[in-house]
C-alpha cells in the first residue's frame, strides 16, 4: 500500500542569524510554517520579529542560515525576489505615497487586470476601498487596510503580516483574522506577527516565541494556551497580569484591576479645557462638531470610538498640526488654540500621536535627539553649541528607565523596532517638566506585554502626580480599566460620559460606538438616548465644577 509523500512546508528556516554591528538581532532561529496554516510569531519589542520578517521579505540579507519555500531553496537578495517567489508583506510602517490617491497607489503595482483583482479581493475578503481618496487624508486604520489590499492583490502563496492589527478597530481586526483563515484554508500560508494573544487564539494554528533574537519556544497552539505563551514572552505567569494589561493583550481578566486615580482632591479648574471645537473637511462635512471636554488634574479621561469618527482630528488639534475652524483649547487657563507645537510643549501639554513613525518622531535623527525634541536647548553650551555628551548621557538614562532597546543613544530612530519607537515617544512626552496634561492616542499600539504593563503604570503615575490624562484608545478593556470617565467619539461628536464602574458600562459604550440604540439605565435612572444621532453633544466636565 503506497503512502503519499508529505507536502513540503510553505517556509522552513534553519540556523538563521543576523547582526547589526555588535547587536545580535537573530541567533540560530529555526522555524517551520506548514502550508495551509496561520503561524504566529510572538515576542517582546526588539526580540527580532521584524528583522525576521525583513529577511523573509528580501529587504535584509541574513549572515547565516538557510531558507526553503515550498521545498525549493529560497535566498532573496531584494524585495522583488520575494514578490516573484509569491511572498507579499505588510510592513509595520506604511509604504504608501501620501500625496497620491488610493487608486494611484495601487496602479503603481503595475498589475494586470487591476479592476478584476480589486473586485475579487472585495468579494472574497470584504475589503472595499475608496480609490479616489487621498492617502494623506485617511485615518491610520484605513491606510493599513490599503496596505493589506495591496498585498492581497498579488495573490501571494505566503503572506507576511508585521503587527497588522495595531491600527485597526475591532470589526476590522475580525475581518482581517477571517482573511488570514481563508488564505490558510485555501492551502496557502500566513505568518502573523502580533502581540495580541486573543488574536493568536482565534486565528493561529501554531506559534513561535522569540526572545533576545532566539527561539524561546513554540509549537501547535492546541498545546500552547495563552497562560503558557505569556511566560515564554515575558518570564512571569499570566496570573500576575492585572485586568487592564490582560484585556489589552487579549487575555481574559487575570489579577485585580489597580485602583483608579479619581482626580486630585480640591483641584483647581481643569488642566485641559476644550470648548466647542469644530473642524470641517474640504467637502464641508464635520470631522469635529462642537466638541466640549474637560480633563481635571489627576484624572484619566478616555475616548473610545470606531476609527474615523474624529479621534485623529482631535489629536491633530491638540498637537497643533491642525487649526480648528471654531472653538478653543485651554491648558491650565492659557489659550493654546493657535499656539505652535513647541509652545504647547513648553506649556506642559504632552501629545503622543497615533502614527508614531510619521508624526511622533523624526526617523533620520538619533534616538537621543528624538527623546529631547523641542528641548535640545537644555543641552547648549555657551548658548550656541550642542553638548552631545550631556545629551547622550541624559538619553541613556531615559532609555534605561523606559526599557528602550537600541544600539545606543546615537542610533538613528529608524533603526528601532516599531514598539521601541513608541516607547521613545511616550518617554519624551512623559518627561516634560512640567507635565500638566498628557494626550495619548493608542499608547500601547504595537507594544509587547511587558511594555504595555509599563505604559499603564506610567499613565497612573502621571495622574497621581497631578497631571491630567486624555487617553484615546481602540482597546475598550484598557479604557474601562484605566479611566475615570469614558466618552465616545461618534461622527465628530463626543457622547457620554460613561462611568466605567457602572453596571453595563461596556455594553453602553459599545452601542454608542456603533451608533445603535443604547441600553436604558437601571430602574430609577433617566433613559439613555435611543440613538447617538438623536443625542446632543454632552459636555464632559471635570470632577471639580469650578
Amino acid at each position: 500500500m503506497s503512502t503519499a509523500a508529505p507536502s513540503p512546508a510553505a517556509l522552513d528556516i534553519t540556523g538563521l542569524g543576523k547582526s547589526f554591528g555588535a547587536v545580535r538581532a537573530l541567533d540560530d532561529v529555526r522555524l517551520t510554517v506548514a502550508a495551509g496554516t496561520v503561524h504566529c510569531v510572538l515576542g517582546e519589542n526588539g526580540a527580532g520579529k521584524s528583522t525576521l520578517c525583513h529577511v523573509i521579505g528580501g529587504s535584509l540579507a541574513p549572515d547565516s542560515g538557510a531558507l526553503t519555500l515550498y521545498g525549493e531553496p529560497y535566498a532573496p537578495r531584494r524585495p522583488a525576489d520575494a514578490l516573484a517567489a509569491g511572498i507579499a508583506m505588510v510592513h509595520q510602517h506604511f509604504s504608501l505615497v501620501p500625496t497620491l490617491t488610493v487608486g494611484e497607489n495601487l496602479r503603481l503595482l503595475r498589475l494586470r487586470d487591476l479592476p478584476g483583482r480589486l473586485a475579487r479581493v472585495r468579494e472574497e475578503y470584504g475589503l472595499a476601498l475608496d480609490l479616489d481618496a487621498r492617502v494623506s487624508a485617511l485615518p491610520v486604520g484605513v491606510r493599513q487596510r490599503v496596505e493589506i489590499v495591496k498585498a492581497l492583490l498579488r495573490e501571494p502563496r505566503l503572506l507576511l503580516l508585521d503587527e497588522p492589527t495595531g491600527v485597526l478597530g475591532a470589526p476590522e481586526v475580525e475581518a482581517l483574522l477571517a482573511t488570514c483563515r481563508r488564505i490558510a484554508d485555501a492551502g496557502r500560508a500566513v505568518v502573523l506577527v502580533t502581540h495580541k494573544l486573543g488574536e493568536v487564539a482565534r486565528a493561529g494554528d501554531a506559534a513561535t516565541v522569540l526572545r533576545g533574537g532566539r527561539v524561546a519556544g513554540g509549537g501547535p497552539l492546541a498545546e500552547l494556551p495563552p497562560d503558557r505563551l505569556v511566560p515564554l514572552m515575558i518570564g512571569r505567569p499570566a496570573q500576575d497580569l492585572d485586568t487592564s494589561l490582560a484585556e489589552t493583550i487579549g487575555l481574559a481578566a487575570a489579577g485585580p484591576a489597580p485602583a483608579r486615580t479619581g482626580g486630585v482632591e480640591g483641584a483647581a479648574p481643569p488642566v485641559l479645557r476644550l470648548r466647542e471645537l469644530t473642524v470641517r473637511r474640504p467637502d464641508g462635512s464635520y470631522a469635529l462638531q462642537d466638541v466640549t471636554l474637560d480633563v481635571g488634574a489627576g484624572e484619566v479621561v478616555g475616548v473610545a470610538g470606531v476609527e474615523g469618527n474624529g479621534q485623529s482630528e482631535l489629536m491633530a488639534v491638540l498637537g497643533g498640526s491642525l487649526a480648528p475652524d471654531g472653538g478653543c483649547l485651554e491648558l491650565a487657563g492659557r489659550d493654546l488654540t493657535r499656539a505652535a507645537p513647541r509652545e504647547r510643549t513648553r506649556a506642559g501639554l504632552g501629545v503622543v500621536p497615533e502614527d508614531r513613525h510619521h508624526e511622533g518622531c523624526v526617523p533620520a535623527l538619533s534616538v537621543a535627539e528624538n527623546l529631547f525634541l523641542g528641548r535640545l536647548g537644555e543641552f547648549r553650551r555657551a548658548g550656541v553649541f550642542l553638548d552631545r555628551a550631556a545629551l547622550h548621557r541624559a538619553a541613556a538614562e531615559v532609555m534605561s528607565a523606559h526599557g528602550i532597546r537600541a544600539a545606543g543613544p546615537t542610533a538613528p530612530m529608524s533603526s528601532l523596532s516599531g514598539g521601541n519607537q513608541q516607547k521613545a515617544v511616550m518617554a519624551r512626552e512623559l518627561g516634560l517638566d512640567p507635565l500638566r496634561c498628557l494626550a495619548a492616542a493608542q499608547p500601547t499600539r504595537g507594544l509587547d506585554v511587558g511594555a504595555v504593563d509599563a505604559v499603564h503604570t506610567r499613565v497612573r503615575q502621571a495622574a497621581r502626580a497631578g497631571a491630567g490624562v486624555l487617553l484615546v484608545s481602540s482597546e475598550l478593556g484598557e479604557l474601562l480599566a484605566l479611566c475615570d470617565r469614558v466618552a465616545v467619539a461618534y461622527r465628530g461628536r463626543l457622547l457620554g460620559p460613561v462611568d466605567p464602574r457602572e453596571p453595563g458600562a461596556r455594553d453602553r459604550i459599545a452601542h454608542l460606538m456603533l451608533g445603535t440604540a443604547a441600553p436604558a439605565h437601571e430602574a430609577g435612572d433617566a433613559a439613555a438616548p435611543q440613538s447617538p444621532d438623536d443625542a446632543p453633544p454632552v459636555p464632559l466636565p471635570s470632577k471639580d465644577p469650578r
